[in-house]
């Protein structure tokens, strides 16, 4: 049982660290279109 165990939260381990060097790798692209948008003053109290 003991062993089964260690080997179960190995690969719990390996997949965390797996996913961590998946996401730090993962190169998203930048929006290339501008966003603007307009907010009323009526949303901001004074």
């Amino acid at each position: 049982m003991a062993k089964l165990t260690l080997i179960l939260v190995m690969v719990v381990v390996l997949a965390v660290l797996g996913g961590a060097v998946f996401l730090a790798s993962w190169h998203i692209d930048v929006p290339r279109a501008q966003v603007e948008k307009v907010l009323p003053d009526a949303r901001f109290p004074k």
